[in-house]
């Protein structure tokens, strides 16, 4: 059996993602060099984001693997711990215009199991994330608690660039990356 990467299908794959999210949220974790996770949702934010975006997820039989979040401004009230995010995207400017006057996709969150990392899924899910969204829009925008030194640098190796960072209120410094994809 091989890793499948595709947008996710059923309320089994959602809850396949909140069981990984939980697995791999900074609450639960004793050794965060290995990445983490930081907002928590529940299965009918995931499915009302994912009804505007869909997620991609890549499965190993019936076990979510890894996943890519979808967020559209749709969205964006919907999960209080990204809305300084959120407000952080309207003040920025990316090549030369106000980052509004792209059309752009918010990464909600990445992960990749403990067990399936170093096979190159981080970058493959990512590549679908890539294909199932481009169409639509113009490049991917994200946030990346500047701890997370393994996950700054895998998105630096898919293609995102860092293009501001701020401090939120609780002193954590969060950095804003963008995949430009036109």
């Amino acid at each position: 059996m091989s890793i499948q990467i595709q947008t996710a299908q059923t309320v089994e794959d959602l809850e396949g993602i909140l069981e990984l999210q939980e697995e791999n949220h900074i609450t639960n974790l004793e050794d965060l060099d290995q990445g983490f996770v930081f907002a928590r949702h529940d299965v009918e934010s995931l499915a009302k984001m994912h009804g505007f975006a869909p997620h991609v997820v890549a499965k190993y039989g019936d076990t979510i693997a890894a996943y890519v979040l979808a967020m559209t401004e749709d969205t964006k009230y919907d999960i209080p711990e990204l809305m300084p995010m959120f407000e952080m995207l309207e003040s920025l400017e990316y090549d030369g215009k106000r980052l509004s006057e792209y059309r752009f996709l918010v990464v909600g969150q990445v992960c990749v199991s403990k067990d399936y990392r170093g096979m190159g899924i981080f970058d493959a899910i990512y590549q679908a994330y890539r294909e199932v969204h481009s169409q639509n829009f113009e490049m991917v925008v994200t946030e990346i608690n500047a701890m997370n030194g393994r996950s700054l640098r895998a998105h630096e190796r898919v293609g995102f660039q860092e293009i501001a960072r701020y401090e939120a209120e609780d002193g954590q410094i969060w950095c804003i990356v963008v995949w430009d994809w036109r």
